[in-house]
């Protein structure tokens, strides 16, 4: 299984992030570097959600491009994307299936019940017809893994 490196304080980041947008979905970009075995972050990227749907995300193309200038000028690349479903599962909905096309692209998805409530958190990668799961290690996690 593929493993995703966070930064240090990264999923409580996007904990709050998830629960400051709720009941609207939260959306960003993942930069950093990977592997075959590994994608390390370097940052999650805050993007403007222009969907008209509050179930629905959709990263403005102009701050895509931003993004991605501003990860390649430091070597690294967008490798994949995140969001919030809230009062949705954790993992990818059928809506999200459709709107996937780059191969090994990773989904990073918050998902919550209520604005202040618990945020589960999990990690996938697009793989043509469908997502696998792929670990998550932060912090700590990180430094031991090294």
């Amino acid at each position: 299984m593929k493993t995703m490196l966070l930064p240090p304080g990264a999923l409580e980041w996007l904990a709050t992030e998830a629960r400051r947008a709720y009941p609207r979905e939260c959306c960003g970009l993942l930069e950093g570097t990977r592997d075959a075995l590994r994608v390390e972050l370097s940052a999650l990227r805050p993007t403007q959600n222009i969907a008209a749907a509050a179930d629905r995300f959709e990263i403005d193309p102009a701050e895509q491009v931003r993004v991605l200038r501003d990860a390649r000028a430091g070597g690294r690349a967008i490798v994949g994307c995140y969001h919030s479903h809230p009062n949705g599962p954790c993992a990818p909905s059928p809506r999200d299936l459709d709107g996937a096309s780059e191969e090994n692209f990773l989904w990073l998805i918050a998902a919550l019940d209520r604005g202040d409530g618990d945020v589960a958190i999990r990690a996938f990668e697009y793989a043509g017809r469908g997502f696998a799961e792929v670990a998550i290690a932060s912090g700590a996690d990180r430094a031991a893994s090294r």
